[in-house]
């Protein structure tokens, strides 16, 4: 079973993506903010990430290059915002994501998009 870590601090959101990766077999573990994130990585790395930009405490993009900078991982990451403009696009690859899908997020889009990056490692 694959482990995704869902990483944002809007429920609602990230209840209906949480129901419908489970739903596709992953275990998912969710982080509302991005100290939990930090905390969870520190102890246990995911097969992919799916994180927000805007959290609390510890950006996405902050997320992404301490995944790839701090941690040294390779780990896919899927960056999903409301804040879609070219500059936050931009800043997420130059740091090292591996793909941007703006809100709203269709949860059958995300999947799809999860197993790509999945099959390509």
């Amino acid at each position: 079973m694959k482990k995704i870590l869902l990483a944002d601090d809007d429920e609602l959101l990230a209840s209906l993506l949480n129901y419908r990766l489970d739903k596709a077999g992953f275990k998912v573990h969710w982080s509302c903010d991005g100290k939990e994130v930090k905390e969870h990585l520190v102890k246990e790395m995911p097969d992919i990430i799916v994180s927000d930009i805007m959290m609390p405490y510890f950006s996405g993009l902050e997320l992404v290059d301490f995944v790839r900078n701090t941690l040294g991982s390779k780990v896919p990451i899927i960056i999903i915002s409301s804040a879609g403009n070219e500059e936050n696009v931009l800043s997420a690859f130059e740091l090292g994501a591996n793909d941007f899908i703006s809100k709203p997020v269709s949860p059958s889009e995300l999947l799809v998009r999860v197993m790509r990056e999945l099959n390509k490692t």
